[in-house]
């Protein structure tokens, strides 16, 4: 795993992990992941590496990339990702947006249609629902009673009482790293969707019909933070889209079923061309 530092617009600091040797995949991260919560790469990111070479910026103010003070809304969150990608000079490339990082992904695709070549959503948030709200995560990231995390357990995973969902979500505290990376996750999400019910663009459903290439939409079937019509919106407002749930899976389904998820987004990518690799850009240590 490379983790460096890219300079852009100038002046503008961004985190960026990179992984693998192939054609380039842009990975947009959710809360529990790569920068949103661990230094390190998931399962479901090296399965993504054994065949494509996975660059996943850190949105601003996360793990290390400068905080956007004017940040309000998700257009903020779309440029900074187009900062990285003219810094790569990419044309074209497929991208890969889990949760909240699905919802950027969306919002990128829709407002540049040439740039995105294939679109892959994990659990995105971003769609205004009036009957379907997305979880206030806000709410259920404060501990009951100081120390238990169970809600938080609980809208992220299948199971509040798995040994995967106490492995990244404990009760009580983090260790310090990982409590500063949550810290800086939240934060983000709250500076481009802190409006009840949360994590959405009412725009965005109406707009999913102007990105015409091909789309795939993962979810977990017991997904209570973005729940499966959210899935279904997405999947009937982009005109080339298809659905695949998971069952017993919850929100965090790249960690619940991170072979079967790594394998249904290659197989779907590699049955497209893919863009020559990017030249890699001067970056500071």
């Amino acid at each position: 795993m490379s983790i460096r530092t890219l300079t852009v617009a100038g002046s503008r600091r961004v985190t960026l992990a990179e992984l693998g040797e192939g054609p380039p995949l842009l990975y947009l991260h959710d809360f529990i992941d790569v920068h949103g919560a661990t230094t390190d790469w998931l399962p479901v990111h090296e399965r993504l590496a054994e065949r494509f070479h996975v660059i996943a910026p850190a949105f601003a103010g996360c793990a290390g990339s400068d905080e956007d003070e004017d940040a309000v809304g998700p257009d903020d969150a779309v440029f900074h990702v187009l900062e990285v990608l003219d810094a790569f000079g990419v044309e074209s490339i497929p991208v890969v947006g889990v949760g909240i990082g699905g919802w950027i992904a969306a919002e990128l695709a829709v407002r540049e249609r040439r740039l995105v070549e294939r679109l892959v959503l994990v659990g995105a948030s971003g769609l205004y629902l009036p009957n379907e709200p997305i979880g206030d995560i806000f709410f259920d990231v404060q501990p009951r009673n100081g120390t238990d995390m169970s809600d938080l357990r609980r809208m992220l995973f299948a199971s509040d009482a798995s040994e995967l969902a106490h492995a990244w979500i404990p009760d009580g505290r983090l260790a310090l790293e990982r409590e500063v990376l949550r810290y800086e996750m939240f934060r983000f999400a709250g500076r481009i969707g802190f409006r009840p019910p949360y994590l959405y663009d009412r725009q965005l459903v109406r707009r999913l019909a102007r990105f015409d290439r091909p789309v795939l939409v993962l979810w977990g079937e017991r997904d209570r933070f973005v729940s499966a019509a959210h899935a279904q919106a997405y999947a009937d407002g982009f005109p080339d889209a298809r659905l695949w749930m998971f069952a017993g899976a919850g929100h965090a389904v790249h960690l619940e079923c991170a072979d079967e998820v790594a394998d249904v987004i290659r197989t779907f990518l590699d049955s497209a061309p893919q863009a020559a690799a990017p030249s890699r850009p001067k970056h500071n240590a």
